[in-house]
Order: C-alpha cells, then structure tokens, then sequence
C-alpha cells in the first residue's frame, strides 16, 4: 500500500495539464464517426479524452455514416438509426510457455483461435448506442456474451456548466468507466488462457464479469467531475431460467450497488484523472437462498497521460481493499470461520511510440487472509500453505504495423504465487516456474 501512495502522488506532482491523442479501436466506430481509430485511442483498449467523451455520449457521433431519418407528429414516433449495421469482429491467435510446464501437457501452447469476436458497436438511434460482445473460445467451442454497454446519453446545463449524463445496461461492474486504471478496463490489456494464474483476486477484478445484469446512471459535470452508479443482480448466462444457483459461486441476494467517482481535468499536453470506486455483494454460494456471504471492496486509482510530440506517457495505479464475511462458504466448508480480507495494487507505466509501438512495465501484489480451505492444496493451482499473497511485475511490447493489426508479446515474472515462492503447491512447483511468455497477433475488421 506504501509503494502504491508513492507511485499516486509522484504521478499527481508530475501533473502539468494536457490532452491525450492517438491510436486504435472498433472498426465500426471509425465507419461511423469517419475518423481513424487513432482519434479515441492511444492503442487499444486505452482511451484518449475524445474517446472517453464518444463514449460517455453512448458512442453515437454518426459524423461519417449516413442515417435513416423521420420525423416526429403528435401520432408518429421520430426515427434516426444509421444507414447500415454497426458491425465488427476481432481474430486473435496466440502462444503461451511457461517457465516450467504444466504436468503432463505440452508448452509452447499454440492456440488458432483463441479467441474470435464479434461486435454491435455505435450509434442505435438518437442518443443510444452500444459496445455489445460476443466471443467464440477455442476452449469451449462456442460463442457466448462478453463485455457489453448499452447506453442511453444526453446533455443539459447545471451551474452555468454543461452537464452530460446517461444510463447504462451492462454486464460487468467497472465497464462502464472512462478510464484505464480500474480492473474492467486496466493492465494488462491481453492475457493467456492456458496459463496458471493466482487464486486470490478481490471480487471486483472480474469475479462478476458477464455473469451479472446492471442498471445505471452517471454524469459528467464540466468535463471535471464524474459519477457512476450501478445495480447488479446475477445473470448466470448459459444456465437454465430461472436458476437454481447450483451452477455458480455467487448468486446475488437483492442487488449489489457498485459506484465511481472521479475529478479529470485535460489541458494541452496532459491529463490527469483520480478518483474511487467500490462494490458491495451479498451473495449465497450455490444456491439462491441459505447462508449469505458478504464482500465489499472500496479503494482509489490514478491516471496520468502526457504527450511529448506525437508520442505519449501514461502512468496508472489502483489499490482494491477487500472486506468479506464468508458465512455461506464457511457451512459449506469452503472457508474458516472469521473474517476474511485482501488488499490488491496494480500499477503500471506505459509509453507509446506514436501508434506504433507500445511498451508497458506494471508491477502486481495481493495480499490478505490466508485460508486452507479457501486456497486449497492442489498441483499447479492451489496453495499449501492456505496463502492468498501473489506478487510480481509484467512487461508488454505491442507493435501495430496497421492501425487494426497488433502484434504483442508479454511476460509474467512471479516472486510469489498462491503464498509462497518454493514449494507453493506442496507439489513441488516454485512461483518462478509459472513465469510466463505470451505471443498474440490481434487482426480488426
């Protein structure tokens, strides 16, 4: 927590007004608005300040593409809808080794896919729009909801400054944020599927990702001053409805409210955002009803960008505070008895060679109760000491030879995994042999 507030405030220090440029994103978007995907974007998935504004308008700047328009009487609705589908797909293919493989499978895991997705991106009407996902997994073989953002928008005035706010369906607590500092949206940006990954996580860091249906509303006062605020109930996709709860380990009891708060402020050369954001679930692990369990996790980020030519720096951090009574997993025997908590930071720096290159250096601690039966001895996965503490820093290159093209490669070195260094498993796997490369080409269309 020291090392993060340091990092925090010599980012505030560094902080000399500014604006955020270029780089990439959904082809649809571009069609739509008739600019590059330079014009929201530093590289993908990081917004500048005009991409944060598309989207907290609903992404529906139709500057470029043609609309299909009628207008309203006292007895016929209005109509506004673009000419053509808002459409976009990603391929991505992948390599992953370990330091050490997995026991009996094979390293140098190469997967053609990994992922394909597909997009309904940009303007519906007046003041709708969408980032809706759908992606195939090699894995599972089959395609099923990823992120998705529908969003109403508009704009008055309060105080004399404007006022813009919204609404917004989503399905993953922190989606719906502007920034690249909190866990939907953050560091690191790709990931592999076939490598081990710590088993302690704050259940905002993606425990709820498409597993949830929330409601919201937000606003932007002056360009400065945002809040977000958002009700989640479970939505367990690809489970039979109504559920039973027996497919998942969180069923949320009434709804789980998640807000965010943040101040920005953009100049010529910079921009600098901090704020806090929190969720609070009480869910019944298993089953709709019985004995509840209680998280509620709460904590700051930071986000600095400054631009030196046409190239830029950013520096972003968060830290999640867990707080949790684990009262339904203790009558399952899935947990102690007594209070559980964890702490969680992230910070990372990044600079961007004009829309190029990229390179990125993010340093990665969680830390809290240790639990033997919440982090259970098992190979490869598990812990033998019930420890919860993982550490270690990742470094990312990407290069982009075509605005929808990204070559990237990223390592992942661990000094701890699931509490310890030697040994961690109890199997005899050491957290430096999870150590991680990972090669993905990324194609946009």
């Amino acid at each position: 927590m020291r090392r993060f507030v340091y990092i925090c405030a010599a980012a505030f220090v560094a902080g000399v007004w500014g604006f955020v440029p270029n780089a990439l994103g959904l082809p649809s978007y571009a069609r739509q608005t008739g600019l590059p995907c330079s014009g929201c974007h530093t590289t993908p998935p990081e917004l500048n300040s005009a991409g944060r504004l598309f989207k907290l308008m609903a992404y529906i700047d139709r500057t470029q593409n043609k609309s299909i328009t009628a207008d309203p009487d006292k007895r016929r609705a209005p109509l506004n809808m673009l000419e053509t589908l808002p459409l976009s797909a990603f391929f991505e293919t992948s390599m992953t080794s370990t330091k050490v493989p997995q026991p009996g499978t094979q390293n140098w895991n190469y997967q053609f896919p990994q992922d394909i997705s597909l997009f309904l991106a940009g303007a519906w009407t007046d003041h709708v729009g969408s980032f809706l996902q759908v992606t195939y997994e090699t894995q599972d073989d089959h395609f099923t909801m990823d992120n998705t953002d529908i969003r109403y928008a508009n704009k008055t005035t309060a105080s004399g400054k404007e006022l813009d706010y919204g609404l917004t369906l989503n399905n993953n607590p922190g989606l719906e944020d502007l920034w690249n500092s909190t866990p939907a949206w953050g560091y690191p940006f790709i990931a592999p599927n076939g490598a081990p990954s710590p088993a302690a996580a704050p259940l905002i860091n993606g425990a709820l990702a498409q597993d949830v249906a929330g409601l919201g509303a937000y606003t932007m006062w002056d360009q400065h001053v945002y809040f977000a605020g958002t009700l989640y109930r479970s939505d367990h996709v690809g489970d039979a409805q109504p559920t039973t709860g027996s497919c998942c380990t969180h069923n949320i009891q009434g709804t789980s409210p998640y807000w965010r708060l943040a101040f920005q402020q953009n100049g010529r050369t910079a921009s600098l955002e901090v704020g806090a954001y929190g969720i609070h679930v009480k869910s019944t692990p298993g089953a709709v009803t019985g004995p509840e369990d209680s998280y509620t996790d709460f904590g700051p980020d930071i986000q600095y960008d400054r631009t030196f030519g046409k190239d830029v720096l950013s520096l972003r951090g968060t830290f999640v505070r867990e707080n949790a009574a684990l009262v339904g997993s203790t009558a399952n025997g899935t947990a102690d008895p007594g209070p559980h908590h964890l702490n969680a930071s992230n910070v990372n720096a990044e600079y961007h060679y004009g829309n190029r290159l990229s390179g990125t250096l993010g340093w990665f601690l969680t830390d809290g109760t240790n639990d033997p039966l919440l982090y259970s001895q098992a190979a490869v996965s598990g812990s033998a000491n019930g420890g919860a503490r993982s550490e270690g820093i990742s470094a990312n290159v990407s290069y982009w030879p075509f605005q929808n093209v990204d070559l990237a490669v990223q390592y992942t070195d661990y000094t701890r995994f699931n509490g310890g260094s030697t040994n961690y498993d109890g199997a005899g796997r050491d957290a430096s042999d999870n150590n991680t490369v990972y090669l993905l080409a990324r194609f946009v269309f």
